[in-house]
């Protein structure tokens, strides 16, 4: 028997310039003002990263696997101690506006993997509402969201 691997697929679009975009999700000085609450480095190739995030106190690695400038990110980290990869796609439709696509693999189709699809496609459709909302108008609709 096969085993079947779950993916999760979101995507926005945004009325900005892929560089832009880029720059917001790779720069954790701008990615603290709208999802993470600090990160401890760029994303860059090979390179790993922690990010905390407001409402946990464990800090998250994030291994780094491939960015092209204002396309593509790459990056593997662990969930419920399995390492998924993570796909985020810049693809420009005009110089203006672009979509943002996230895809995010690695379980298999099991309860746990059922629990990950669940919690994670919530939290990556919150990720790219929340990158809009900075970008486009300069809202951070995390900001008083969690009880610290």
């Amino acid at each position: 028997m096969e085993i079947q691997t779950l993916e999760i697929k979101t995507s926005i679009y945004i009325r900005k310039p892929a560089a832009e975009i880029f720059e917001a999700i790779v720069d954790p000085s701008h990615m603290s003002r709208y999802f993470i609450r600090e990160g401890s480095g760029r994303m860059e190739d090979g390179k790993e990263v922690f990010w905390q995030f407001p409402e946990f106190e464990d800090r998250f690695p994030v291994h780094i696997v491939r960015v092209l400038p204002s396309e593509y990110i790459c990056f593997q980290w662990e969930t419920d101690g399995l390492m998924t990869t993570v796909e985020i796609r810049i693809q420009e439709k005009d110089v203006s506006c672009c979509q943002v696509v996230i895809t995010e693999s690695g379980h298999s189709l099991n309860a746990i993997g059922i629990k990950w699809l669940r919690g994670n496609t919530e939290g990556w459709a919150n990720f790219l509402a929340c990158l809009k909302a900075y970008l486009e108008y300069g809202i951070n609709l995390r900001e008083g969201a969690f009880k610290m």
